[in-house]
Parts: C-alpha cells; sequence; structure tokens
C-alpha cells in the first residue's frame, strides 16, 4: 500500500489539489482526506467501459481500439457538417488536438460552456472583468455573495478551500471574521449558512443587479419599494455590506447565466462589481462547473481567436454564437456526425437537439456510460484524467494545474485517442487526394 499525497481531483471548478490517496495494486482503494463525496466517488471509479465498441445491426460490438479509431476517421472525413462537442473534463492537451482535427474536417468545434457560463464569456468579452485568484479571496475576502449558485451541493469543497469557511492570512478567524450573503431563486443548503438570503423572482437578476447598483452609486432614492420580489430595505442592506466590507467577491452560477438577459444578466453584475469599487476592494468570478471547462475556453482563445462554438467550414475560425453553437446546429438538424468526447449532450441539451444527436452517427469518447452511449454508433473508452492520464488544466479562477497520473492503466488517454484520429483523417485525405 502506498500513499499519494497532493492529488488533484478531476471533478469541478475548484480542481482541489490537497488530496491523500492510497493505492493499493494499481488500484485507489482509499481516499484518506481532502475530497468531497463526489470527488471520492471519482477518484476511487466506478463501472467503466471495458472496449472500444461499434454498433453493427443496431447492437454495439466490441473491437480494437484500431478498429474504432479508424471507423471514427471514416465518419469524420467524409462528413459534410461534423460537431466535435464536450472537451471540459479532459486535459488542455487533448483540447489542442481536437481544435487541429475540426479544423482539418472543415467542422465545428465546442465545449460545455455554450450551455452554462458562454453568457459569462460573452459579458466578459463585452465588459472586461475584475477578477482575482481565488488564494486572494480566501485570505482577504471578508463579504462572499454567491448568486444563484449553490455550492453546498454543487461545488462541495469550495468554501471550505476558498471562501466563507476558510482561515485567511488576514482573516484568522475563518467565517468568524467574515459574512455571507446568498441571493436566489429558492431557499438552498447555501442560503441556510448565509447572514443575508434574498429570495429573488425567477427571471429578475437584472433588474436586482440595477437596483443594487443604484444604491451603490448614491442613488438610493430612485429605487422603488420593491424588486424582483425582494423589499427595499434588502437590497439597502445588501449594498451597505458591500460599503462596509474590506474586500468583497461576487460568485454566479448558472441561475444568472441561464436565466432571462443571460449575458446582460452577467454585465451588469460586473458593472455592479465596479459600483462597489466606489467604497472598498472587491472581485466577481463565475463558477465554472467542470474542471476544465475553463481550459477549453483558454486553448481554444489561443488556437483560434475565440473561446467556443468555432465553425471552421469557410476555411477559417468563424465565431457566432447563437448560430454556430452545438444546440443551435443540432436544434436546425445540420450535423451529419458528432464526435463527444468527455461530456454527456443526451442528459443536458434540449430535446429537439438530442433527438437529431440519435439520428446521425455519433462518436463517444469517455470512460463511463451514460445516456449518449446508449444510442452512440462508435464508443471508445480511455483514461481517466487525473488518475490514469497526467496533464493541464485551469481552475475556475484561471490558474493552470498540473493534473498526474496515480495509477497506470492499459486505456488510451483522450489526446492519444484524438491524436490517433487526426492522423487517421490526414491519411484518409492524402490518400483521396493522389
Amino acid at each position: 500500500m502506498t500513499v499519494v499525497t497532493d492529488v488533484v481531483c478531476p471533478l469541478c471548478g475548484s480542481v482541489c489539489d490537497d488530496i491523500e490517496v492510497e493505492v493499493e495494486e494499481n488500484k485507489i482503494t482509499k481516499v484518506i482526506k481532502g475530497a468531497c463525496a463526489v470527488g471520492k466517488s471519482k477518484l476511487q471509479g466506478h463501472e467503466r467501459i471495458k472496449s472500444p465498441m461499434i454498433r453493427v445491426n443496431g447492437v454495439l460490438k466490441e473491437c480494437s481500439y484500431d478498429e474504432a479509431i479508424k471507423k471514427a476517421a471514416e465518419l469524420l472525413a467524409k462528413a459534410r457538417r461534423p460537431l466535435l462537442y464536450g472537451w471540459s473534463s479532459t486535459v488542455c492537451e487533448a483540447d489542442k488536438v481536437g481544435i487541429a482535427l475540426a479544423e482539418e474536417i472543415g467542422g465545428v468545434v465546442d465545449n460545455t460552456a455554450s450551455v452554462c457560463h458562454g453568457p459569462s464569456v460573452l459579458a466578459i468579452q463585452d465588459v472586461g472583468i475584475p477578477c482575482c485568484t481565488l488564494g486572494q479571496i480566501k485570505n482577504r475576502a471578508d463579504l462572499v455573495i454567491y448568486w444563484g449558485s449553490n455550492p453546498a451541493n454543487a461545488h462541495m469543497n469550495h468554501m471550505k478551500r476558498y471562501s466563507y469557511i476558510s482561515k485567511g492570512y488576514f482573516l484568522p478567524g475563518g467565517k468568524k471574521d467574515k459574512k455571507l450573503a446568498v441571493v436566489d431563486v429558492r431557499e438552498t443548503s447555501t442560503s441556510k449558512m448565509a447572514e443575508l438570503f434574498a429570495q429573488i423572482e425567477p427571471g429578475k437578476d437584472f433588474l436586482l443587479f440595477s437596483a443594487v447598483r443604484a444604491v451603490l452609486m448614491g442613488y438610493e432614492d430612485i429605487v422603488p419599494d420593491e424588486v424582483g420580489g425582494i423589499p427595499k430595505e434588502k437590497i439597502v442592506t445588501l449594498a451597505n455590506m458591500i460599503k462596509e466590507s474590506r474586500f468583497f467577491i461576487t460568485f454566479f452560477g448558472m441561475g444568472v447565466t441561464q436565466s432571462r438577459c443571460r449575458q446582460n444578466n452577467i454585465v451588469n453584475a460586473i458593472q455592479t462589481t465596479r459600483a462597489g469599487h466606489l467604497h472598498t476592494k472587491g472581485a466577481i468570478m463565475p463558477m465554472r462547473g467542470h474542471y476544465n471547462v475553463n481550459g477549453f475556453n483558454q486553448v481554444c482563445t489561443w488556437e483560434t481567436g475565440y473561446p467556443f462554438a468555432v465553425d471552421f467550414s469557410r476555411g477559417f475560425a468563424w465565431y457566432n454564437p447563437g448560430e454556430t453553437a452545438s444546440t443551435d446546429l443540432l436544434g436546425r438538424g445540420e450535423c451529419d456526425v458528432a464526435l463527444i468526447i468527455a461530456s454527456d449532450p443526451a442528459s443536458h441539451f434540449p430535446a429537439d437537439a438530442v433527438k437529431h444527436l440519435a439520428r446521425i452517427p455519433v462518436i463517444i469518447i469517455d470512460p463511463y456510460h451514460n445516456p449518449t452511449t446508449e444510442f452512440a454508433d462508435i464508443v471508445i473508452p480511455s483514461a481517466i484524467c487525473g488518475i490514469e492520464a497526467e496533464g493541464s488544466v485551469y481552475r475556475m479562477d484561471n490558474v493552470p494545474i498540473r493534473v498526474r497520473k496515480v495509477v497506470n492503466t492499459d486505456y488510451m488517454s483522450d489526446e492519444e485517442i484524438v491524436e490517433r484520429i487526426l492522423e487517421e483523417v490526414r491519411a484518409i485525405k492524402e490518400k483521396e487526394g493522389e
């Protein structure tokens, strides 16, 4: 039995990197400390896809990696409008190869941001963002605001490691030295811990941001008696909490990005943070979901100039979310082949998009069975990044972290699989050219 320290958890955007595990007979047998309940489950593993499979006469049949990769390359090379989607639960090295593959076949490459924090990316492109690292928040933020986010259930270690419960250099008392405010449409596990909970009506976030911003800028008199179901007194209290803090942080989640006004909510939230700078210091940060969803946006921007939903069909990178995002393409029935990696769109996409996905050839690269593998035509199992394969990922605060391999495996990594598919596609095109 071996104890491995400083293991990085490949689960959520918190990317906890202080985990200790026991390894015995090339398997993680126990998580000693550092991981949340869901992180422990992922680190210790569960039912895996045992072998590559190709669907024959409606039934998935086991095959070799070579056969599955060759068949996948043939489908992609002949595709008229291929979609390459996912990329958020794998490493940056695989993302880079995937973007090269999309460019090679003239496809559309998109990641899970298009159905979660894509509006945040669009807003940041519009007005920038006053941000910082999670380390700064841990050490300095005496006011923590969670808006449209429930970290107690979605990012279980977040408050303990980085925000409300954590003990910082300038805040040694932990939550005794801090205040917590929560804005959400319903009571949550997080809101039960808060000193101030504002239960907002669905779709009214833009109005509430505007009201708080008005108070911060000295226009309290123009705020009506109630905004979004929240009385003026509570709005003023929230604004005063910001004014009286030494450093405040607003974490916002999909309750804001996927509600009415979408990226305009985030623009207003960023401007509200800047209004707080009239009185104190503060920052704002999206609560990114998958552990490397941020990393794909970084890599895609380096490679193409755009963060997600990039279309190469014109022979150059074209970016127009609403037209080139995966759900838009599938909803219009444009795609004729889809490569899904490290994602499960069948569980999260709109019904019309999933229906079209089920009608076309689907290639999926993933360690585990999920609803998308149920109708996939080619299933290629991969090594689990951060456990069986190494690479680079980006935490929700844009800090890059190296994930190490903890145990060995016979499964190919995502990077190797996508690289092999790219090589096969180039060989097919070269042969056709001859």
